[in-house]
C-alpha cells in the first residue's frame, strides 16, 4: 500500500521533526511537511509504510499502520501540548474538553481507543507526563515545589508531592538529593 502520509511514533520535540525529515530525505523520499507524529510526502514519492519502517526504526521511530495506534499516538502528542496549555492558559480547558475540541470526537470514544491501545487510561498517562515535566523542573532547581504545583495546576504542593511519590516511589526531597536523577524522555512515558 502506497501512501503520502506516514503516522510516526516517538516524535516528541522539534529535534524529532528534524531527525525524521533528514532520515526520509536521505532515503530518497521528499517530505513536504513533518509535524509531531506525522510526515507528509510529496505525491511523486509515496512510500510503503512497511518499507519505510526499518529506516525510521534505526533512528528510534516507529511507523504506525493501525487506525487505533495512530489515534493513540495523536492523543499522546496532544496531551504533551495540553501540558503547555495548562501552564500558560489563564482558564485552562479540562483534559476532556481539550481532546474533544482537538479531535472532534467524544471523550468516551477517545478514552476507549486509548485505553485499549496503550493499556492505561488517558488520565494515568497524563499524570505520568506531568510527573516527568515536574522532574524536569525540579532538576533545574529554579522553582519551589509550590511554584511548580501552581504551574502544573495541582491544588497544592502537598497534592503534587503525594502524586509524585505514588508515581515514582520516591519523595520529591529524595529526587532533589539525587545527583543524577532518573528521568524518562516523553516518548517513553506510558
Amino acid at each position: 500500500m502506497k501512501t503520502t502520509l506516514l503516522h510516526i511514533k516517538n516524535m516528541v520535540c522539534p529535534r524529532c521533526i528534524d531527525a525524521v525529515r533528514t532520515v526520509l530525505e536521505q532515503a530518497g523520499y521528499r517530505p513536504t511537511e513533518v509535524t509531531l507524529g506525522q510526515a507528509q510526502l510529496d505525491r511523486t514519492t509515496p512510500a510503503d509504510p512497511t518499507a519505510v519502517a526499518p529506516i525510521l526504526q534505526e533512528a528510534g521511530f516507529d511507523v504506525l499502520t493501525g487506525r487505533a495506534e495512530q489515534l493513540t499516538e495523536q492523543i499522546k502528542t496532544s496531551l504533551t501540548e495540553y501540558l503547555e496549555h495548562l501552564r500558560t492558559a489563564r482558564m485552562p480547558l479540562t483534559t476532556s474538553a481539550f481532546l474533544t475540541e482537538r479531535f472532534a470526537a467524544t471523550y468516551s470514544h477517545l478514552s476507549k481507543v486509548f485505553s485499549r491501545t496503550a493499556n492505561l487510561t488517558i488520565e494515568k498517562y497524563l499524570i505520568r507526563l506531568k510527573i516527568e515535566r515536574v522532574k524536569e523542573m525540579l532538576s533545574y532547581g529554579e522553582m519551589t515545589l509550590s511554584e511548580i504545583a501552581d504551574q502544573m495546576r495541582y491544588s497544592s504542593g502537598q497534592h503534587l508531592s503525594n502524586q509524585f511519590r505514588q508515581v515514582t516511589g520516591r519523595s520529591v526531597s529524595e529526587f532533589r538529593r539525587d545527583l543524577m536523577p532518573k528521568r524518562l524522555s516523553l516518548d517513553k512515558v506510558g
